[in-house]
């Protein structure tokens, strides 16, 4: 058997973080079996399903590097498939059609609360005369459900998990305006597509078993399925905004790398030994649904950033420039030319090193991009004494006297603190406010040299004054 699975978002809203997992799930299971990962838009909700929403899921996923081996299908363009296959049902006895008005819908309902049932359909119309249909009203078609038994799913994550049948009533499958209903649509789609295994969160698992049944009355070979736990806040509640970034995009914007959030989502909720940082190859070879734990999970976004760090520092140089270029246009009060990406490629090597995010990045680069006046970090500000700023304006002379590389410069300033009987510390921390407007940056020599002697010396002179 080839394995083919499947991610099937419903385009109403964000690609949330949750979404996000079960879609890598789908994909490394279908990679590490040699499978296929297939992706369908699931936009059967016409008021709440819009394109934005279906082009904020395919960018999410894009951009994670979760894509699907053919083209995405489209729920919406397969509604007379749907109902083909509810005709088939109803006629070989398997479905039959149901007259109730949406007023005695409601009645049955509030009967049932009152006296302390379940407020589910009571199947009045199951074996009743259509002959007894009354006029002007448009049948819905429902399900046959058995009546008797139970309902049995060898979950691969939940192990078996069963629903007595009297618990589960007798669907519609297709309303009487003739439109599909969610969950029967699912059941003919992921027939059709040839899905193997149905990986999803486990809110779905009460679906499962009314969608088995509508495999089972078509007599079609039943795909196994996997339940994965939700993903909680730090608190244990359901993962909301108030615990932080939810949206795929948002944790784009904020200045995560995509293989770090896979890594992250890769281990909330399935555990490979103690090895935590693994690369795409490596979590094919790895992953299979035996470590997928059944208790829900935790996000810590402390966690995250630790890992996106490291990703960071792995990242490579040309990537990061682009990626910090990109984020230093969109500040009106930068200068984000071809002289600051020229100084910014220079200094990357020592940029990313304290860089945990992108954005972090791109706030401590920042000072490549500015004019003059250099606005000053209030630690900053504390550096540049009188007495520094005195020996600024020494300094420079020396600097201008240097042919600006950095073992040039370093040597310069190792011989000017000797000289003056400072530490070399005393020298560099005053100058790295002047070329900064802060208290860190990479080594001093190498942002000297990224500056250029014009621009750096510009800088030193004005702090020097100031």
């Amino acid at each position: 058997m080839t394995v083919r699975a499947r991610f099937a978002p419903s385009p109403t809203g964000m690609l949330h973080i949750g979404g996000a997992r079960t879609a890598l799930f789908n994909l490394l299971f279908a990679r590490h079996h040699g499978g296929t990962f297939l992706l369908r838009i699931e936009d059967t909700d016409r008021e709440r399903s819009t394109p934005e929403a279906t082009q904020v899921i395919l960018e999410g996923l894009d951009w994670l590097g979760i894509r699907p081996d053919e083209p995405p299908v489209f729920q919406s363009t397969r509604a007379a498939r749907h109902a083909e296959v509810a005709y088939a049902m109803l006629a070989a006895g398997r479905a039959y059609r149901c007259w109730c008005t949406p007023d005695e819908l409601r009645r049955m309902r509030e009967e049932a609360i009152a006296e302390g049932r379940p407020p589910r359909y009571n199947g009045y119309w199951r074996d009743r005369d259509p002959a007894e249909a009354p006029a002007g009203v448009a049948p819905a078609i429902r399900l046959k459900a058995p009546r008797e038994g139970e309902t049995v799913v060898d979950d691969l994550v939940q192990g078996t998990v069963r629903v007595a049948n009297t618990e589960l009533d007798d669907m519609i499958i297709l309303r009487s305006d003739g439109t599909p209903t969610y969950l029967h649509a699912v059941v003919v789609d992921d027939h059709d597509m040839g899905i193997t295994h149905v990986i999803r969160g486990d809110d779905h698992l009460t679906n499962t078993f009314r969608q088995v049944q509508v495999y089972q009355a078509m007599g079609w070979h039943i795909p196994r399925f996997g339940h994965l736990p939700l993903i909680h806040g730090a608190d244990g509640a359901k993962l909301s905004k108030r615990h932080g970034a939810v949206s795929v995009l948002e944790f784009r914007e904020q200045g995560f790398l995509p293989e770090a959030i896979c890594n992250y989502l890769l281990r909330l909720g399935w555990g490979h030994g103690d090895v935590e940082v693994l690369d795409r190859a490596e979590a094919i070879r790895l992953f299979d649904t035996d470590g997928i734990g059944r208790a829900p999970s935790r996000m810590d976004y402390a966690k995250l950033t630790h890992l996106n760090g490291i990703y960071m520092r792995q990242a490579d140089d040309a990537r990061l420039v682009a990626e910090t270029m990109q984020r230093l246009a969109r500040d009106p009060a930068l200068v984000a030319d071809a002289t600051t990406e020229a100084r910014l490629a220079a200094l990357m090597p020592g940029l990313k090193e304290r860089a945990r995010t992108l954005v972090e990045l791109a706030d401590s680069a920042a000072f490549l991009a500015r004019c003059l006046p250099l606005p000053m970090a209030p630690k900053a500000e504390a550096l540049l004494t009188p007495e520094a700023r005195a020996m600024l304006a020494e300094l420079a002379g020396v600097l201008d006297a240097t042919d600006f590389t950095a073992p040039g410069l370093d040597a310069a300033l190792r011989a000017f603190a000797e000289a003056k009987g400072l530490k070399l510390g005393q020298v560099a921390q005053p100058l790295r406010a002047a070329l900064t407007g802060s208290n860190t940056s990479p080594g001093i020599d190498a942002t000297l040299a990224a500056l250029g002697r014009g621009e750096a010396l510009a800088r030193v002179r004005a702090a020097a004054q100031t």
